[in-house]
């Protein structure tokens, strides 16, 4: 492929387009809500815990429900991910993330559907809304599209 000035152009572009997502209000509110989170002693511990009994739960889904453990581990994991999601500084930084995987989103469906309306966009969020299956189709596969 040669370098052509459109493709330069485009280049430049689509820097400027990373540029401004950088440097927009939501990036700035997930760095901020990240940075507490870490700095945040108790969800730290919170997290760490939740990974410990994941690991557990990893070795526990290799035999399913014939493992002694599994009842107990089960329990385990809802209960130390609910006191994990339900912490300020977590629930916090969760939120920023979706608000920014939505920016994202929009962003990537303006720049494809400036292409064309028929090109297929990966929405990433789509798990997060209740707008259908979330293929960015447009509907086109059938999907209850919003």
């Amino acid at each position: 492929m040669l370098a052509t000035m459109e493709i330069v152009d485009i280049l430049d572009k689509s820097e400027a387009l990373g540029q401004m997502v950088i440097e927009s209000e939501v990036m700035q509110e997930f760095y901020e809500a990240k940075q507490v989170m870490e700095q945040d002693a108790k969800a730290q511990e919170l997290i760490k815990r939740f990974s410990e009994v994941k690991e557990k739960h990893e070795e526990v889904q290799r035999f399913g429900r014939y493992h002694p453990d599994y009842s107990q581990i089960m329990k385990e994991l809802r209960v130390s991910k609910r006191e994990m999601d339900m912490h300020d500084s977590i629930a916090a930084y969760k939120l920023t993330e979706t608000n920014l995987q939505r920016f994202l989103d929009e962003i990537s469906q303006l720049v494809a559907f400036s292409v064309s309306d028929k090109v297929k966009v990966p929405m990433d969020g789509a798990a997060l809304t209740d707008s259908g299956c979330g293929c960015g189709s447009g509907g086109g596969c059938g999907c209850k599209a919003s």
